[in-house]
């Protein structure tokens, strides 16, 4: 891997390349893989679309932008050191707070000198005769690497919607993904917000402390919970810092990888009373406990979600004092804990405020984006400000817009038009060298928990290679099927799946994203490092290596 031709079998096979590895994506994933491929000594090069590190925390800056995952336990884990020196404002980090923490790690570990950044791939194309990788960048620059690491996360890739007239509005108007670095003032200014799912009950909450007058255009109503963030004293953080390793192995045996365990109840195994007061307590602590830490069947029965999303529908009516306005923000079209659970913070209380509409787009639809403002069905709105939360194509969407094309100029996006197929969400068939930290079919969760694990696997992946001088790793067939057929098996009986979302591909702002798949392993994330350690220990003998 150094560069130089390898001879095997008395044979010449071309091995010149730029770098050992390349990454795509300088986020919380490509951070870490950088590190790792770093500590085995390989030459690597980073590419990142934006101007300085952090990813999702360097787009998405956006008013209210934070952690739904408790601060403390999303940071990275594997330097004691960085542990020891980092000191977390809030449980839940804000935008500001994690940008500053993965500038911190990149500076701690000098790895911006292996990073391009302002550097889009748009193209990689895998040339068999030379066992490589030709990438190509926006701007015409090509490189070649023996292996491709993409790490592009998996909300990404964000959409506007399909609404006539979006270009022709005059006033200030983006996506939250792409939210502006300098600030954005409200006061006295007419703002609508388009879309009401994690990002929008964020941006909402934030803009309603200040705006003159704010309109949100509902589609789809959330099941939303109170995320009870607060400051970190001092003493807790030294409790904390304490605690960590206690904290990390918590994370590495609950289904999710957060702090949070399912409860081993039934619903329907204490009393009325019980779940009551159970429920309750949920409610009123922080963070995805009332989601990940709920009675185990939930998200599997039909008659216990029913309960517990009548108790989340009371505590809307309580919060919200216009009946009408209640029914609106209370779900009907699926339960609670079937899709991502915003967590909030006030989010019920600004439908109280005077100077805040909802308008609801199921009864009155968006005709068009005018010069002003927003026409519906039965009204034209005038706005100075147009915020569209509008969410992203999920999950494959970062890989559909790089032209990935394997063995035979196979592109990658045909190859999963009728949903991805992949082995451990790492390894594609007909797609030698490329590995995906956080692909399609990986087991998620608190990210960057799930993010080090995945990392950590291709690592050891990259030096099996190295040390036998294999120039080629590829899945099987066999193996790609078995793996999705197993993925799709996990998630049998799961009330999520009959449920439109991003988690099941469901995107109607993109041309064939309109059909349910499953695009995530949903069995834990102790089974599925379980899986992938087999094939390790086994030698990766269940994958092509030449």
């Amino acid at each position: 891997m150094d560069g130089s031709p390898a001879v095997r079998n008395g044979t010449s096979t071309e091995t010149a390349t730029d770098f050992d590895a390349i990454v795509i994506g300088a986020g919380v994933s490509g951070l870490y893989q950088l590190y790792k491929l770093r500590e085995l000594g390989l030459k690597v090069r980073v590419f990142e679309t934006g101007t300085a590190v952090g990813g999702t925390w360097y787009w998405n800056r956006y008013p209210g932008a934070r952690f739904d995952s408790e601060s403390w336990t999303y940071g990275y884990s594997f330097s004691q050191e960085l542990l020891e020196e980092w000191d977390w404002e809030e449980h839940f980090a804000g935008q500001p707070e994690t940008e500053r923490y993965l500038n911190y790690v990149a500076d701690r570990f000098d790895l911006r000198r292996d990073i391009q950044f302002k550097s889009r791939v748009t193209k990689a194309y895998y040339q068999e005769d030379a066992r490589r990788w030709d990438v190509i960048l926006e701007d015409g620059r090509r490189y070649t690497t023996r292996f491709l690491i993409t790490a592009v996360g998996v909300l990404s890739a964000a959409t506007m919607p399909t609404i006539r007239g979006v270009e022709t509005f005059q006033g200030q108007s983006c996506h939250t993904h792409y939210w502006p670095k300098e600030p954005v003032r409200y006061e006295g200014k007419r703002v609508a917000v388009i879309g009401t799912g994690a990002t929008g009950v964020q941006t909402i909450t934030e803009v309603a402390k200040t705006v003159g007058q704010l309109t949100v255009f509902q589609r789809t109503p959330q099941w939303c919970a109170p995320l009870h963030n607060a400051k970190i004293t001092v003493e807790e953080m030294r409790r904390i810092r304490a605690n960590y390793s206690e904290i990390f192995a918590r994370c590495q045996e609950t289904y999710g990888c957060f702090i949070h365990a399912t409860d081993p109840r039934a619903t329907h195994e204490v009393t009325e009373e019980e779940r009551e007061a159970f429920w309750e307590k949920l409610y009123g602590e922080p963070g995805f406990g009332i989601w990940m830490g709920n009675f185990r069947d939930i998200l599997v029965d039909r008659e216990a979600n029913a309960l517990i999303s009548d108790f989340v529908a009371r505590k809307i009516r309580q919060r919200v004092k216009d009946p009408a306005i209640a029914e609106k923000l209370v779900p009907k079209n699926h339960g609670f804990g079937t899709r991502r659970v915003p967590l909030e913070s006030g989010y019920f209380e600004v439908y109280n405020q005077p100077n805040v509409k909802l308008v609801d787009i199921s009864e009155t639809p968006i005709e068009r984006i005018t010069q002003t403002g927003v026409k519906t069905s039965d009204a034209e709105y005038e706005f100075d400000i147009i915020v569209y939360a509008t969410g992203f194509d999920a999950i494959t969407g970062a890989f559909d817009r790089i032209d990935i094309r394997g063995v035979d100029g196979v592109s990658l996006k045909d190859k999963w038009k009728d949903g991805p197929q992949t082995f451990l969400g790492i390894l594609v068939d007909g797609f030698p060298n490329l590995l995906m930290v956080m692909g399609p079919h990986a087991g998620l969760g608190n990210f960057p928990r799930a993010v080090e694990y995945t990392a950590d696997w291709v690592t050891g992946l990259v030096r099996f290679a190295r040390d036998r001088d294999l120039t080629r790793i590829e899945a099987t067939p066999a193996g790609a099927v078995d793996w999705t057929d197993h993925v799709i098996a996990s998630s049998e009986g799961l009330l999520f799946t009959e449920v439109d979302s991003w988690m099941t591909g469901i995107n109607r702002n993109v041309e064939g994203k309109q059909v349910r798949r499953i695009m995530r392993y949903s069995g834990g994330h102790p089974k599925f490092r379980e899986r992938c350690d087999a094939v390790a220990a086994n030698g990766y003998r269940e994958l092509v290596l030449v």
